[in-house]
């Protein structure tokens, strides 16, 4: 199989829940979310808390304020400025602190970004606050000590409030990360303190969550919080996955059915086994999801890196330049600030933000609304999307099968008995197909023992022993491949009706056929008609029969369709589809798993076996195909996002580097520093307003 995912493996294993070191402690969602949102990469690894950041900011700006009295702006003295004997050694002295203090951030990521020789952002600022600092100092000797003239002129003032912005644009964006994953951490709120354990004598008892373990049984009442994932083993009720899922209406579970920890219960009480705790319940994993969306690297973020790399030589150069012809036409008091406006101006912050706060809002709108997006790629994949393959059962169809027609075609077996063998091979199996099996049993009052030896034949079908007797229950395939002999009349007649057959063989008998029906999902035809009208062509994978896929596709609209495959046949017809394009593959069995794995997006039906949901890069958590629409949508959307934040990032020093150069100079216009920090904090806003304002617009 392809090695596309080979980047995001080992992210993806922790998120399914993978041993971690002894010396460490399995996470709660909440200290994800400490984690996650209280750090802050400052460049190359250099990290930052939070809390630092912002007394930073503050102490900054505390130390500013004396500096604006005391020295000039822009070398002109303003009428409340204080003068007084020695006020210039004061403020040399009050910058001195305010620059090792406030630009500590900047001198250790510029650190980070020389050690990797990979100078961007940091280099830029520590670069320009260094070049202002020490002309300053010099400024403040030569006219205090030497007494030269004319006046030398500071730039404290420039140099205090340059700072000040930038650590107030650190600090902007810091909080612009945390909200943008806000939506996702009140998801990990909604776990209650404690929860109802019962005991193996049906006593129950009141736990902390943090001490619940995967196993044990719980009780949720009417109207509480579920504390975990579980499986519900007695009882029923209609729970609300809103937060969850993005569904408002409520969500009826019985016996057998999942619980996702955090949804609220309803009216009913039920007991459930639990599945999920910690780092291995739903919630952590969007924490998980979240975090990793924000760390990996996406192709739209590598060229951003590329284009910060350029316009770091590019300011570099006509920094230089500019320094060094203002200096031969006028001189270094009026070349350096010139000099240090190009610096300033230039510094890729706001690219730099341009496509992580876009991914994290789009992270926390899809973990919102039912989309588990474990590789952002994926996101990026769909500008080119061509094909839509997919799966019939369980993906268009609801993949709960009913048997209408039970046939024994050997007269020493009556049709009872057919179904009691076949119920024994499918005792627990979780296949659709085997369900149906085992619920017509149920229904017939049948005593399902089991068979020795189960084992399956993927593509191929169950088989075990019984009494002695090797019995297999089969797909058609298995007949043709070893030449058994079947009704092929009967077969057309039963699969014509939409349904998918299962034969009972023991070795070269053919001792019985059930048919099953499915029911198409409502969302299955809208979903078909949104990948037309944005030209993608569906494409419907099945290890069905002909007939029955046929019928499938007309009534959802799909022209092209291929049944009777087994696992590695759909996985060729991925790779043959995507020498014609990008192709996304949609399926939910562990047939399955190594076409989702090949595809460009592989997407996982929330409902469908681990293995699959292990292999793909999106997973829709309510199991429906108008989920894909949603994700289809998101996607255009973030990708629009994206290329704007781009430009806004980018593209505005292809006017500021020239007006910082002095361009303008001979009609009188010069763009001071302070002027040029400015300018870059406010595209740093402007993108991070812009991230934020990415919605999910929901698809009728």
């Amino acid at each position: 199989m392809t090695d596309k995912k080979s980047t995001m493996k080992m992210t993806d294993h922790e998120m399914a829940g993978m041993p971690m070191p002894m010396h460490q402690t399995a996470p709660t969602p909440h200290q994800h979310q400490d984690h996650t949102m209280g750090d802050m990469d400052m460049g190359n690894g250099q990290m930052m808390h939070m809390g630092n950041l912002k007394q930073k900011f503050w102490v900054s700006l505390i130390l500013t304020i004396p500096i604006i009295l005391m020295s000039p702006m822009m070398g002109m003295r303003l009428p409340f400025q204080l003068t007084f004997p020695g006020s210039d050694w004061v403020v040399a002295v009050i910058g001195t602190v305010l620059f090792f203090y406030g630009g500590r951030p900047f001198f250790s990521g510029a650190r980070g970004e020389l050690v990797t020789k990979k100078p961007a952002m940091m280099t830029l600022i520590t670069m320009g606050i260094g070049v202002a600092y020490i002309y300053s100092i010099y400024a403040v000797i030569a006219n205090n000590l030497f007494h030269v003239t004319p006046v030398v002129t500071d730039f404290f003032w420039e140099l205090a409030t340059l700072i000040d912005i930038m650590l107030l644009g650190h600090w902007i964006e810091m909080n612009t990360v945390m909200n943008a994953g806000s939506a996702v951490d009140a998801l990990s709120k909604l776990l209650p303190q404690v929860a109802h354990v019962q005991d193996a004598a049906g006593h129950v008892s009141d736990v902390r969550l943090d001490t619940l373990q995967t196993g044990q049984t719980v009780v949720v009442r009417a109207g509480e919080q579920i504390p975990a994932d579980a499986t519900i083993l007695t009882g029923n009720s209609a729970v609300n996955e809103s937060l969850v899922t993005g569904e408002a209406a409520a969500v009826k579970k019985t016996v057998g059915d999942a619980v996702i920890g955090g949804s609220v219960n309803g009216t009913g009480t039920f007991t459930a086994t639990v599945t999920g705790t910690g780092d291995s319940g739903y919630l952590a994993q969007v924490m998980d999801l979240i975090q990793s969306a924000q760390e990996a690297k996406s192709a739209s973020e590598n060229l951003a890196d590329r284009v910060a790399g350029y316009l770091f030589y590019a300011a570099l150069f006509v920094g230089i330049l500019a320094f060094i012809i203002w200096l031969n036409i006028t001189s270094l008091a009026v070349a350096l600030p010139v000099a240090v406006a190009v610096f300033v101006i230039a510094c890729p912050h706001a690219l730099g933000l341009a496509v992580p706060l876009v991914v994290a809002r789009s992270t926390a709108l899809a973990a919102q609304n039912g989309l588990l997006i474990r590789n952002r790629d994926a996101v990026e994949q769909v500008k080119t999307l061509k094909f839509a393959l997919m799966d019939k059962t369980g993906t268009l169809t609801q993949g709960h099968f009913k048997v209408n027609h039970l046939l024994s075609l050997d007269s020493q077996y009556n049709d009872q008995q057919i179904l009691q063998l076949m119920a024994d091979l499918e005792n627990g199996s979780s296949h659709p197909l085997a369900t149906g099996i085992l619920t017509a049993a149920n229904g017939a009052h049948l005593t399902v023992t089991g068979a020795s030896d189960p084992h399956q034949v993927t593509g191929m079908g169950q088989f075990g022993t019984i009494d002695g007797t090797t019995y297999g229950v089969v797909a058609v395939n298995y007949l043709e491949q070893h030449h058994l002999d079947y009704d092929h009349d009967q077969f057309k007649t039963l699969a014509a009706e939409g349904n998918s057959l299962s034969y009972l063989v023991s070795g070269d008998q053919v001792l019985g056929v059930v048919a099953q029906g499915d029911q198409i999902k409502p969302s299955a035809v809208t979903l078909v008609t949104y990948l037309k009208q944005h030209g993608i062509t569906p494409v419907m994978l099945t290890g069905d029969n002909q007939e029955t896929a046929q019928k499938v596709a007309q009534a959802v609209g799909i022209d092209q369709v291929q049944a009777r495959l087994l696992p590695e046949d759909k996985e060729r017809l991925v790779q043959k589809y995507q020498h014609q394009g990008k192709v996304l593959f949609i399926g939910d069995g562990v047939n399955d798993a190594p076409s989702l794995a090949r595809a460009d997006i592989g997407m996982a039906i929330g409902s469908g076996t681990d293995v699959a949901i292990e292999a793909a890069d999106v997973i829709l958590v309510a199991s429906e195909p108008g989920d894909v629409i949603q994700f289809l949508s998101l996607a255009r959307a973030t990708n629009r996002k994206m290329t704007e934040n781009l430009w806004w990032g980018a593209g505005y020093n292809l006017i500021a580097i020239p007006l910082a150069a002095g361009i303008l100079a001979p009609i009188g216009f010069m763009l001071d520093p302070m002027v040029g920090a400015i300018v870059m904090s406010l595209s740093t806003v402007i993108v991070a307003i812009n991230a934020m304002t990415l919605h999910l617009k929901k698809t009728a």
